[in-house]
């Protein structure tokens, strides 16, 4: 009779310690499934594990300017000068430019349309005209285009500290 008690309060700490259904509430950013994704490291090394889909970014920032975060997506445009950026496009359409952080590190200049996974912060900003055009020179554009941009620009941007590229 001795044994059936300790089994059954065994059973019960056992059945006790089970983990209860997470209930979510409204600020938290849904569970999205991590992405395999391999390949070569740019800066720090990282995986893909944690990664939030590009399309995450607006609920991850909310109502911040900034938010350090990791995100999968498809590189859209390289700086043909040098690989020292790269622009994403959100799912409204609009460019997010990558920079990477100190200058330190620089991506190929041929993976556009390749899956990236970028880890760093991501910032709502103003981007001068002077900026805009240099962007402009380094993705190729003409003189004409370039001369055209006259306004400064509202962007999110993203200063990457690590950039994965899958194979």
């Amino acid at each position: 009779m001795r044994t059936l008690s300790v089994l059954s309060a065994a059973l019960l700490l056992l059945t006790a310690c089970q983990q209860q259904p997470k209930t979510e509430n409204a600020t938290s950013t849904p569970a999205v499934e991590t992405p395999a994704v391999t390949g070569k490291t740019y800066g720090a090394a990282i995986t893909a594990e944690g990664a939030q889909p590009l399309s995450a970014l607006n609920a991850v920032l909310g109502t911040q300017d900034s938010a350090q975060v990791k995100l999968v997506g498809k590189a859209d445009a390289v700086c043909q000068a040098k690989g020292c950026w790269l622009t994403m496009k959100t799912p409204d359409g609009q460019e997010m430019r990558v920079r990477f952080k100190d200058y330190a590190f620089f991506v190929p200049k041929d993976i556009s349309g390749k899956t990236v996974v970028i880890n760093g912060w991501a910032h709502r900003e103003t981007v001068p005209v002077s900026d805009l055009q240099h962007y402009a020179q380094d993705a190729g554009k003409s003189a004409k285009e370039v001369a055209a941009i006259t306004q400064s620009q509202q962007q999110l941007n993203f200063e990457a500290d690590g950039v994965l590229v899958a194979e």
